[in-house]
């Protein structure tokens, strides 16, 4: 009679161990990989002196498509800031009285002058003083946690030997970096599973604007939430749009930021060519279709919603790449 060898069993901490080593592939991918690796072979880089008009320097990002300009100070002979899409908001939301009244603030200001204010300025408490940089050689992990722990959108790598800023590096080249390098990098199994079952993103008191509210509400909004991205909604709760930080900033080109009075409605139809469109996802997708449909789609957030289109959350860049490396790696809590 034939011995019968029992069926080869995985032991459950022989499963722990393999999930564990999963859950770090990114992780890991991320720590090998430098700064440098992710800087595209060809990008535009603007840099403004802090005596340049506000004014200029804001038509200056649109004429350029960019989103902010590293800040040189001549007496000091150093990069002191950044100028972001952020200011324009806050100058906006600060010095605006009614469609009537003209923004001097705006009109002349120099950035010195802003930037000066802005110390004092109720509306920037929670801006960094000091500019939050990195070097070429750093991992792109420790660029993931600058991101998320400074609460920043952009971070210059700076060359530590001539000072020179190579890159502005963003959430949204990391993970395109991820996606196009990382094929070979085997799948963890948590990214097959569902979004809602994970818990990644916002799904609790969501900051939404109704479409016949107007454009200086949103402003309040993006200043108070310190969120990058408004969902429309109509009178049902459904998402009819999404309202970026990056459309206040066509105001500029079509300069009618000096009328904030307009419905949202008004805004979402006057905006330019280029739109970031509503990008949805339900949250019964999976990880991995999120990932996908986000770096496809070049946006900056997924709006998770019911059958019915009815708000349901939001999930950004940050999300992922908290839940992707900073999680699996024992860091918790930087979004909170």
């Amino acid at each position: 009679m034939r011995n019968m060898e029992p069926p080869s069993q995985v032991s459950f901490q022989e499963k722990q161990e393999i999930q564990k080593q999963e859950a770090v592939v990114y992780m890991n991918f991320m720590k090998s990989h430098r700064c440098y690796d992710a800087i595209p072979t060809s990008c535009k880089l603007v840099i403004f002196d802090t005596t340049l008009q506000m004014k200029k320097a804001f038509f200056a990002l649109v004429a350029n498509g960019l989103r902010a300009a590293p800040l040189w100070d001549s007496k000091l002979q150093k990069f002191v800031g950044m100028l972001t899409i952020t200011d324009f908001i806050n100058i906006l939301h600060c010095y605006y009285k009614s469609p009537l009244v003209q923004m001097y603030e705006l009109e002349s200001h120099k950035i010195e002058t802003w930037r000066g204010d802005s110390f004092q300025n109720v509306y920037l408490q929670y801006s960094n003083p000091f500019l939050i940089s990195i070097s070429p050689e750093a991992s792109l992990f420790d660029a993931i946690y600058a991101l998320l722990k400074y609460k920043i959108h952009r971070l210059p790598v700076i060359d530590p030997e001539s000072g020179n800023v190579l890159h502005i590096l963003t959430h949204k080249r990391i993970l395109k970096f991820l996606h196009i390098f990382g094929k070979k990098v085997p799948k963890p199994a948590f990214i097959q599973r569902q979004i809602q079952e994970l818990g990644i993103g916002t799904f609790r008191n969501i900051a939404t604007v109704q479409q016949t509210a107007t454009l200086h509400d949103a402003l309040s909004i993006f200043v108070e939430r310190r969120v990058s991205a408004l969902p429309v909604v109509n009178e049902q709760g459904k998402v009819v749009a999404l309202y970026s930080r990056f459309d206040v900033i066509n105001l500029a080109a079509q300069k009618t930021y000096n009328n904030l009075d307009m419905t949202m409605q008004e805004a979402v139809r006057r905006r330019s060519c280029f739109v970031e469109g509503v990008i949805k996802c339900y949250p019964d997708e999976t990880l991995e279709t999120a990932i996908d449909r986000i770096v496809k789609a070049e946006v900056h957030r997924l709006v998770l919603v019911d059958r019915a289109d009815v708000v349901k959350g939001i999930i950004s860049l940050s999300d992922l790449l908290q839940a992707m490396v900073l999680t699996p790696a024992g860091i918790e809590g930087l979004l909170s």
